[in-house]
């Protein structure tokens, strides 16, 4: 019990020194402030990171599994000099609302109905969509629904085609989907909720691990722990197999309606691997690929890269309006 008890003060401790932060500049040698904020969506409590002129184009930030707006908190300053930059926490994760599994319905539907309600409580027409992970379940929902608020896509390791998820990570996922009131396959899916399966995320396919701050697993897994939450992970595991099916969909939003569309993904993930990326070549015109030397989250070891060509991708197709 003590051991555990000292274990959360260590987390709690993390936790505040990322939220605390560092003061960043932009280009011009001006102070960046970003805005930690909180609207209602629905009953919920959706918690937001905001930083940007708020007439600039504007750039929806979506964080992936089992993370938070946290993962984007270097890159929000970092194109906040031109852009008005969002991040939202789905509901469940963050700082957001956590309603009980058994009040809230834990789905890819739902999240995308929320985040589609928050970007109308803040007053977002047009963005450019950056996805990761659970991102773009989540993003390309708001896509397919609203296509003519998509100015551009930022895809770092976010799956839309069956290529990308027939490696083995994926064999215990597929075989909860299959068997969805199997206890034994929901429980054996908690290994991925354990500090270890998180900071694997992190550091697993990383060339240089000192370059990975431990902060943001230690994040994460603090708010993972909280009484409850494991069982809103285990329904939004069973909800990724809903996604699948949603994927000629996705491609044909693509094909259709061709957004430019930015790839940086680390080709190191084994969770989200390379062979996800390159399909979207068969369906978009413009596209811009980038296969960067990381892993799942890439942001943590290539941010500048990512940052940098973000700008350069960013400058030549989205359009203020």
């Amino acid at each position: 019990m003590i051991s555990k008890l000292k274990s959360n003060l260590f987390l709690a401790l993390l936790v505040i020194a990322v939220q605390v932060g560092l003061q960043t500049t932009t280009s011009a040698g001006e102070a960046v402030k970003v805005h930690h904020k909180t609207v209602k969506a629905g009953d919920l409590d959706i918690f937001y990171r905001e930083a940007g002129p708020k007439d600039a184009p504007v750039v929806l930030l979506l964080h992936g599994f089992p993370t938070s707006s946290q993962m984007f908190r270097n890159l929000i300053p970092a194109l906040a000099d031109k852009y008005h930059v969002v991040a939202p926490d789905y509901p469940g994760y963050g700082h957001s609302s956590m309603p009980a599994h058994d009040k809230f319905e834990y789905t890819f539907d739902h999240l995308a109905d929320v985040v589609d309600e928050f970007t109308q409580k803040v007053g977002l027409g047009k963005y450019a969509i950056y996805v990761q992970d659970y991102g773009a379940p989540v993003g390309y929902r708001l896509a397919v629904r609203h296509p003519e608020r998509i100015t551009a896509i930022v895809v770092q390791n976010g799956n839309a085609y069956d290529e990308g998820i027939d490696n083995d990570f994926w064999k215990s996922l597929k075989a909860y989907w299959k068997e969805p009131k199997s206890k034994e396959k929901r429980e054996a899916l908690r290994a991925l909720l354990t500090y270890d399966a998180t900071k694997w995320q992190y550091t697993d396919g990383v060339k240089n691990v000192d370059l990975v701050s431990p902060d943001g697993a230690a994040h994460d897994q603090f708010l993972l722990d909280r009484p409850g939450n494991d069982e809103i992970q285990l329904d939004m595991f069973l909800s990724y197999g809903s996604n699948p099916a949603l994927y000629p969909s996705w491609q044909e939003y693509f094909r259709k309606h061709q957004p430019p569309m930015l790839i940086v993904w680390g080709k190191n993930d084994q969770i989200f691997p390379p062979a996800g990326a390159e399909p979207y070549k068969r369906d978009l015109k413009t596209l811009e690929f980038h296969l960067l030397d990381a892993g799942h989250f890439a942001l943590e070891t290539e941010g500048d890269t990512i940052a940098n060509l973000m700008q350069q991708f960013l400058s030549k197709h989205v359009i203020k309006k």
